[in-house]
């Protein structure tokens, strides 16, 4: 394994393809690179290296590096006993947890309206315990996180927020969207409206919004939904002045996402500008960090890097990890973790929901009575039509697929990301639809009793088979419900009865909400990937309340299947 500085080495050499300015840095010495941070995750002191960089510093940073300096300088080669680690640790930081206040969403009451349109008895009795899960699910952050940030690894923000759950007991950003939708249904509009505001404030700190609300997350984003959140809590109140005032910070998320994690691309002749995610940070991940070094073992540093940049990546899409973002030698995805390259791959579900949100921009503005804006924004859709249509649209398999920058092809392996411009409605011609249905139909995603599976391929990854998402379910049904043919609709619903009896008969088991559910079996959590499955949870109970709110008087507690 190579010396400390190696893997201190930050990354900032740029594709030529890639735009724009760089994130600044996460700077602590504490919580995102330096020798406490190596010699307490390398101890394996916890079972999962989150709780280390969610740990609260007693006192200055400088005193805190200080003492372990002078700690350190007392053994050989400066690597302290893991006893005597721990000693440290008890008398330098708390435990994680002290930055937050208890806090009950206020606006939170019983008996929303949507319970009334739920026909299933034993479904509307599960449904309101749902609902009840906000208010375990509310976070204030400390004002003393305020007032001295640099005692923490979270990031202020101003008001309280829903988490999702377990080890994520912060802010999450693409989460979030799914969150909002269900707290909009439970008629919690000044929570929901809370949530949103914080977004926008981390736009104006950060010109993006984090993956998280932690310090370790500063140089990564995740699946840019902010725009759609606006657009629902614009839905649910007809609030003009609060989508006046947003408007600009979308705007300046959206150029962040163009300049910084764009490609132009030449195809057949054409000139095309797609998008990506792109992490330029070759670190190990704070929160996994040991999991990152021992991956790199045997590797040199230039490769190393890479793949610690194309891991936080990875982080960045939402979708960690899955053999979706492998690139083998041999060009295709049959490798392991190692072969992660993320930020090789123009994803189609990406570009689908950058799609929908230049139309959703250009909506707002012609709301606003901007009509020029509104061109620009509408141009822009159109270009990306344009190209997701000449670069990832195969006509003969019916879909969009992801499009591999190092082989210059697509990646025809299955995943619900595939449907992407469904749910975006981003496609141009009706047929499209019609033979996305039998996409879907001939995949063999069908086959499973409690949902469409992440891939068809069993990696051992989380974004793989078996498990199924909560929001990757929920895009599948909402953009086939929209389809005008009967059998899509069809589809849309067999897939939301599907997914409510396998979340439903899992809470009757464990009484809880989870992250992600195995596509086999009757009614248990997912597995698989980097940590256990979480319960909660944020975004697993807003899927379930959308879904029985539109299906409700027609989804049952017994099931049915295709």
């Amino acid at each position: 394994m190579s010396n400390l500085k190696a893997f201190c080495f930050l990354s900032l050499a740029l594709f030529a393809s890639v735009k724009g300015d760089v994130p600044p840095p996460c700077d602590s010495e504490i919580y995102c690179t330096g020798p406490i941070l190596h010699q307490v995750q390398e101890a394996k002191l916890f079972d999962d290296d989150k709780h280390f960089v969610d740990m609260k510093l007693r006192s200055a940073p400088d005193d805190v590096l200080s003492a372990f300096r002078n700690l350190s300088s007392k053994f050989p080669n400066t690597t302290i006993p893991p006893v005597k680690l721990e000693e440290f640790l008890n008398t330098s930081f708390d435990q994680p947890g002290t930055e937050f206040e208890s806090w009950a969403p206020p606006d939170w009451h019983e008996k929303p309206n949507f319970l009334s349109g739920i026909a299933d008895d034993k479904l509307r009795e599960w449904a309101e315990k749902i609902h009840g899960l906000w208010k375990s699910l509310g976070r204030k952050i400390h004002s003393d996180v305020k007032d001295h940030p640099e005692l923490y690894s979270q990031i202020y923000t101003p008001h309280p927020v829903v988490v999702p759950g377990g080890r994520f007991r912060e802010l999450y950003y693409w989460d979030s969207y799914w969150v909002i939708n269900g707290l909009l249904l439970s008629e919690m509009t000044d929570t929901a409206h809370g949530m949103i505001q914080n977004f926008l404030y981390l736009v104006n700190r950060y010109g993006f919004v984090p993956n998280g609300g932690r310090i370790y997350y500063e140089r990564r984003s995740q699946p840019p939904f902010l725009t759609l959140m606006v657009e629902s809590y614009y839905q649910a109140t007809k609030d003009k002045e609060f989508l006046r005032a947003a408007l600009p910070v979308l705007e300046v998320e959206y150029q962040f996402w163009m300049e910084n994690r764009s490609v132009d691309l030449e195809l057949n002749g054409k000139q095309h500008v797609l998008n990506r995610y792109y992490v330029e940070a070759g670190l190990p991940r704070p929160e996994s960090y040991l999991d990152d070094l021992e991956l790199a073992e045997g590797l040199t540093d230039g490769k190393k890097e890479q793949l610690w940049m194309d891991l936080k990546t990875g982080a960045e899409s939402g979708w960690d990890f899955t053999s979706r973002w492998y690139i083998a030698d041999g060009g295709d995805n049959s490798g392991t973790l190692r072969d992660t390259r993320t930020s090789q791959i123009l994803p189609a579900d990406l570009n689908a929901l950058l799609c929908r949100n230049e139309k959703t921009l250009a909506s707002f503005h012609r709301l606003l009575g901007d009509s020029d804006s509104a061109a620009v924004y509408d141009q822009a859709a159109a270009r990306r039509l344009e190209a997701i249509e000449s670069v990832l649209w195969d006509a003969e398999r019916g879909a969009w697929f992801d499009y591999n920058l190092m082989t210059r092809s697509k990646n025809f392996e299955f995943y619900p990301s595939n449907l992407g411009p469904i749910w975006a409605q981003c496609y141009s011609q009706p047929e499209m639809g019609e033979k996305a249905v039998q996409y879907l139909k001939g995949s063999g995603a069908l086959q499973f009793p409690n949902g469409v599976p992440t891939s068809l391929k069993e990696s051992g990854q989380q974004w793989d088979y078996p498990n199924a998402w909560p929001p990757l379910q929920h895009m599948l049904i909402d953009g086939f419900s929209k389809l005008p043919s009967e059998d899509a609709k069809k589809l849309a619903f067999d897939l939301a009865q599907r997914w409510i009896k396998t979340n439903w008969l899992a809470y009757i088991k464990y009484e809880a909400m989870f992250e992600k559910y195995d596509v086999n079996g009757d009614g248990k959590p997912g597995g698989g990937g980097e940590y256990e499955v979480q319960l909660g949870f944020g975004w697993t109970n807003g899927v379930a309340l959308q879904l029985l709110d539109q299906y409700g008087a027609t989804l049952t507690s017994g099931g049915r299947r295709v």
